[in-house]
């Protein structure tokens, strides 16, 4: 089993640049490239979730936590057939977002498809209205899938329990399906050693997280007892042993 940074304790890896208390990692693909996921993904996922393109109305996605926006680009690729040669007509459209600046600015300059993927700067820990005018401009009331791809345990670390649990409330709140992959706790040790190894202050919440264990069973179980959500398909788990599981609104 390959081993992700964030589990890594070497000199090496924490004095690597991509060391990054939110995970906003600045050469995160070179570690683990979109194709780790993809492989997992069927191709036909929006097809198989009863979404066409080319529809009377839009298909939207969101990318929670897009870093500099590589996965994004080669998920839609993934998912629309052609997109460089129908990218005008295309209905499907993908918003990517992430809270480092600098990593959204490398997401927009690269960005191949810009008629049907944008990327954004935000924090959606302390605010959702961007995510809400977007749905607006599209005459939708909810992104028909959501992506939040090893995102939760910085959420957790920084913002703790509450935070997670509110991420993932968030959502559920704007999602028809939702597609999560959680760290699991060794990760989150990992990453508290090599903040420590850094010579920085730890994780603020990491000594007081009262979820632990199974983070994505945690998860799992607040997204259906409290978010109206099922889980509803298992992709099995990625080359760092992380689950890829799907969630569909009742």
């Amino acid at each position: 089993m390959a081993t992700c940074p964030s589990c890594d304790t070497s000199d090496a890896v924490a004095n690597d640049p991509g060391a990054a208390p939110y995970g906003n990692f600045i050469n995160y693909y070179s570690f683990n490239p979109p194709e780790n996921r993809l492989s997992l993904i069927p191709a036909t996922l929006l097809r198989d979730l009863g979404y066409r393109d080319g529809g009377d109305e839009p298909t939207l996605i969101l990318d929670v936590g897009c870093n500099s926006g590589e996965l994004s680009v080669a998920l839609y690729k993934h998912l629309v057939q052609d997109p460089e040669q129908k990218s005008e007509r295309s209905t499907v459209h993908l918003l990517g977002f992430d809270l480092d600046e600098t990593l959204v600015e490398r997401a927009q300059q690269t960005n191949p498809l810009h008629s049907n993927i944008s990327f954004i700067q935000l924090d959606i820990t302390e605010e959702t209205n961007q995510l809400q005018e977007y749905l607006s401009q599209q005459s939708c009331s909810h992104f028909h899938l959501c992506l939040c791809l090893a995102v939760t345990m910085w959420v957790h670390l920084n913002h703790g329990d509450l935070g997670l649990l509110q991420l993932l409330s968030r959502l559920a709140s704007i999602s028809h399906h939702l597609l999560l992959e959680a760290q699991p706790w060794k990760c989150y040790r990992s990453a508290a050693r090599r903040l420590r190894k850094l010579g920085r202050s730890d994780f603020e919440h990491f000594k007081t997280l009262k979820i632990q264990g199974d983070v994505a069973e945690n998860a799992r179980e607040h997204l259906e007892r409290h978010c109206g959500m099922e889980l509803i398909q298992s992709f099995g788990s990625t080359t760092w042993d992380r689950k890829l599981l799907l969630f569909r609104r009742r």
